[in-house]
């Protein structure tokens, strides 16, 4: 079968978030501590403790929005340890992961300075399952709050005169499962509580998260609409690929070719459940006030033989560059009601942008494809139809190609195009519409083989090279997308 696409650059479908693009930090293994922050006293080159080398990488990806501190951590995490002279610092035991102990020296004020030198907004996670309504409150009257209370005054006093702006605020997290295994209806009123503290103070207006569903718990959904729909203003959902379920999650490099193929299923097995979840939004808020917000998404295997069990580290090959090309094409086409994402996590940790070994850092070919793909961040989404084989796995069927664009205000077209096969190539003809087309041009990641990663040995075996493996006449574009490959295809107008 050909594969054919129509591209309609006058037919807007409404803004991409820049959200989308968003991150998430935990303290968890080496994210915060080694991979992030390193102390002003380090040997390694920092700016007020953060590395130079990975906020560099970082700030070169546009990241719009990190969340933090959690996860997990965040449901055991009491803010008032991470605040104050580091070497007062409550020291605590991270029993979700690894069992080390957190020294708290990396709180919310050295968090909201990394969001500063990022240029990011942060998205900072409450503790409902062993906080109290107090703690928050008093963590937002802390951050946000510009005048006379006992919180301002203690920020003042540790050393930040001005209240910061804290825009996004996710009420708990898995409340489900790590944080607190609570039945939804349970809760839903615990959430309308304590949101209900979570205040706007000055010109600080607080957009409120509340924990959503994992995977396919569509009645998690049902009960949080119907019980609390009127005090939210996103809603998150969880969603991981693990080739092997998630007892046995596979290994992110020794794999073989059928663990390829159910990998790229499951990455497309999320846009059945967003369908599904949307639904039951739509149900409730037909206007689509809520916004959905993947705040935890990626691949997740099995963790590097050698490397402590809790710490979740493993490595990211070209199989982990697919699958955030397919999931980001697949968010980008649902931005009616997707209005932030956040990958996990961000550095060291599950599918990374970064991975650090001391003072060394390579940047991973999931790093490569969301800076491909940061054409698309607060962009015209445009109609795109592509028509592709299926190909199967466990008897599931997904597309071979899938795609997503968006069009800039000087009228240039970016299409990000991914070919989810290992061995078949893909010519997709495309029909360009509403657009004289003066120039073309193309990149792409891909590789040879499908276990390719990159090693501080060898850093760049898989990234970005100019791509040039199509032709153009008038208004149709002939592109031969190679096995494994994700691909951006830039139109200037004439």
């Amino acid at each position: 079968m050909a594969h054919r696409a129509i591209v309609n650059a006058d037919v807007g479908r409404g803004i991409i978030d820049k959200n989308i693009y968003g991150q998430f930090a935990e303290h968890l293994g080496r994210c915060i501590y080694e991979g992030l922050w390193v102390g002003e006293d380090s040997e390694i080159p920092n700016t007020n403790g953060i590395r130079n080398d990975v906020l560099k990488a970082l700030k070169d990806l546009n990241i719009p929005v990190l969340r933090w501190p959690g996860g997990c951590f965040a449901d055991e995490y009491h803010w008032k340890d991470g605040v104050g002279p580091r070497e007062e610092r409550k020291r605590m035991v991270n029993t979700h992961w690894g069992g080390v102990v957190e020294n708290n020296h990396f709180g919310t004020h050295e968090f909201m300075a990394l969001c500063e030198m990022l240029g990011a907004e942060p998205y900072i996670n409450g503790n409902v399952g062993s906080g109290t309504v107090q703690e928050m409150s008093e963590w937002v009257e802390y951050m946000t709050f510009d005048g006379e209370s006992p919180m301002a005054n203690w920020r003042k006093a540790n050393g930040q005169d001005a209240a910061w702006r804290v825009k996004y605020f996710g009420v708990g997290n898995e409340n489900w499962g790590c944080g607190g295994n609570m039945r939804p209806e349970f809760y839903a009123d615990l959430y309308r509580q304590f949101q209900t503290y979570v205040r706007n103070y000055g010109e600080n207006k607080i957009y409120k998260i509340a924990g959503g569903a994992n995977v396919a718990d569509f009645n998690w959904t049902e009960v949080l609409m119907r019980e609390a729909a009127p005090y939210m203003d996103g809603l998150s959902f969880h969603y991981y690929v693990h080739p092997g379920g998630f007892w046995n999650k596979g290994d992110a490099v020794r794999f073989d070719e059928a663990e390829w193929d159910i990998s790229m299923q499951k990455a497309y097995y999320i846009e059945t459940l967003i369908d599904k979840h949307v639904t039951i939004m739509d149900k409730y808020d037909p206007d689509k006030r809520i916004a959905m917000i993947v705040d935890e998404w990626g691949a997740w295997y099995d963790v590097e033989p050698g490397t402590n069990p809790g710490f979740l580290y493993q490595q990211n090959t070209v199989r982990d560059a697919l699958i955030a090309g397919i999931s980001l094409n697949i968010f980008n086409n649902h931005n009616d009601r997707i209005k932030m994402a956040n990958i996990a996590q961000m550095v060291n940790v599950i599918q990374s942008m970064v991975l650090t070994e001391g003072n060394q850092m390579l940047l991973t070919p999931t790093y490569h494809v969301f800076k491909m793909y940061s054409v698309h961040q607060d962009q015209q989404r445009v109609s795109l139809d592509v028509e592709t084989t299926m190909l199967e796995a466990d008897g599931v069927k997904y597309p071979q190609v899938n795609g997503s664009a968006s069009k800039q205000s000087d009228g240039t077209v970016n299409i990000t195009l991914t070919n989810a096969s290992r061995e078949a190539a893909a010519n997709v003809d495309f029909h360009i519409r509403g657009l004289h087309v003066k120039e073309v041009s193309g990149e792409v990641i891909t590789s040879t083989e499908m276990h390719h990663h990159n090693t501080f040995e060898q850093p760049d075996k898989v990234r970005p090279e100019t791509f040039t493996d199509f032709t153009q006449s008038g208004d149709q574009l002939f592109v031969h997308l190679p096995p494994m490959s994700v691909v951006l295809i830039t139109i200037t107008p004439a």
